[in-house]
């Protein structure tokens, strides 16, 4: 593939997690929808039974894109596309899903009161892997979330071992980073959370393979990574396996469900 990664690479645990990409609605203002989801809406994810973690990922309003350009790779977000938050759920188990059906039924039906499109992103248990890059004493101060869509003729299995073993070695090798974790997700299909009236249109050519979550010690931090020499080349270095790269910036993460305990506050 190119890549020139580090032999070795950060330990990771292996997880089962899902995330659900949302789209507010625009009847009132986006904030008003953004509380509502952090508020309200929160409370009924985070009572879902056999839950390890709970997180919503906040992204800026403003996003074209923090990805260097790069010749043959989409990495300008496109404006009709752009999403707003992601629902972050990690299982206990492969079997925690089915503990928590009434709730999702709960939450089914409150989507259309803040959300006008969602999509389900899942992958199979063990594939939502968390890499251990810095000390329990370092914080994340700015995080930015990367999806990646796979070139039309790779193969599926060649994708996830570039993200796995060049990929992820090549990032965590930086030293800048203070979180990072990746999710490979499954072919997407659209009757696992069809929810009513709320969109969950999602062309072929518009859907997405892995996504990457990036820690930094702060927003000065970020901006130095993504406008480093070394990342540009490492862009033009994933084209042959990449069709696009979106990368997001994320105002907040905030985790209401953790070590399997909801939190009396949400922790940022």
């Amino acid at each position: 593939m190119g890549i020139s990664p580090p032999t070795t690479g950060p330990q990771l645990e292996k997880h089962f997690t899902s995330s659900v990409l949302l789209w507010v609605r625009s009847e009132q203002s986006r904030q008003t929808d953004m509380d509502y989801w952090k508020g309200p809406h929160s409370g009924i994810i985070a009572a879902t039974p056999g839950l390890e973690e709970y997180r919503q990922i906040h992204l800026a309003e403003h996003n074209p894109g923090l990805w260097p350009a790069t010749t043959g790779v989409e990495t300008t977000i496109p404006a009709d596309r752009k999403i707003d938050g992601i629902a972050e759920v990690t299982f206990q188990s492969a079997l925690s899903p089915l503990k928590g059906r009434k709730q999702t039924a709960l939450a089914y039906k409150d989507e259309v009161n803040v959300f006008r499109r969602t999509l389900l992103y899942a992958g199979p248990p063990n594939t939502s892997h968390w890499y251990d890059v810095a000390s329990p004493a370092e914080t994340v101060g700015a995080r930015a979330i990367i999806y990646l869509r796979r070139r039309p003729g790779v193969r599926p299995h060649e994708f996830r071992r570039l993200v796995k073993k060049e990929l992820v070695p090549a990032l965590a090798d930086t030293g800048m980073l203070k979180e990072l974790r990746t999710q490979s997700f499954m072919p997407w299909i659209k009757k696992t959370w069809d929810t009513p009236n709320v969109a969950h249109d999602n062309p072929a050519d518009q859907r997405f393979h892995a996504s990457i979550i990036l820690g930094f010690a702060d927003s000065a931090a970020r901006d130095a990574f993504f406008s480093s020499t070394a990342l540009r080349n490492l862009s033009h270095q994933l084209n042959p396996v990449a069709s696009a790269i979106h990368a997001y910036e994320v105002d907040a993460a905030l985790t209401y469900v953790k070590g399997g305990r909801i939190l009396p506050h949400y922790e940022e």
